[in-house]
């Protein structure tokens, strides 16, 4: 027999399932699912979250996932020059994800194939659109990439243009892949200064996350 039964705890009420009928187990447990991911997507809603990835990424996928967000903007009617800035940017944070996050698979699967992982939001707040990109990086790259986005964040609209012009005449830096400047068209097309952080994971890794207004 089962049955569903009330009991108290320190901290409050719950409901139980008591017993061993999968059916009634299964008709219980369902609407506990749809309530937990309904108010993961409640809460996205409420911080105007439009687009939201989190998984391992390949140049396939940006393709497709750069194609429905170009398409749901232009449903919403966004103007031309906003849609191709937010664009731009998206692409320009998933390859800095392909490229240098520090979780990685690969293998064959009937050819060669690597997948970084890595996640990005795209919403509005106060009227503009932000993206927000997030991956795992190597502890020994942290010095260096937070002096490459400090020096972006002290630089105004002209300094950002001069310094542009000033990196495609030197040479990349070592191990760079052209990582500054990508930082630096994601700056130039920002409307604000971009933001950033690193949270510690372990001895070796960090959490790297850049939000980027346009």
């Amino acid at each position: 027999m089962t049955r569903l039964v009330e009991r108290v705890w320190p901290f409050g009420i719950r409901n139980e399932i008591v017993g061993t009928c999968p059916a009634l187990t299964e008709n219980l447990a369902a609407p506990m699912l749809a309530q937990q991911y309904a108010a993961i997507k409640r809460d996205l809603d409420d911080k105007g979250i439009l687009f939201s990835f989190s998984g391992y990424l390949s140049e396939g996928i940006l393709y497709s996932l750069g194609e429905a967000l170009r398409e749901k903007m232009a449903l919403e009617e966004a103007d031309g020059p906003t849609i191709r800035r937010v664009f731009s940017v998206f692409v320009e944070q998933m390859q800095n994800i392909i490229r240098y996050s520090a979780e990685k698979m690969s293998g064959r699967a009937g050819r060669a194939v690597e997948l970084s992982a890595g996640m990005v939001t795209i919403g509005v707040e106060d009227g503009k659109v932000f993206i927000v990109c997030g991956n795992t990086v190597r502890n020994g790259d942290v010095p260096r990439l937070k002096q490459r986005l400090d020096h972006l964040k002290s630089l105004d609209r002209n300094g950002i243009k001069s310094y542009y012009r000033e990196r495609l005449r030197e040479e990349p830096d070592d191990g760079s892949r052209g990582a500054t400047l990508g930082l630096i068209e994601i700056a130039r097309r920002a409307s604000d200064p971009i933001d950033y952080d690193f949270n510690a994971m372990d001895a070796d890794r960090s959490f790297f996350c850049l939000k980027v207004r346009v």
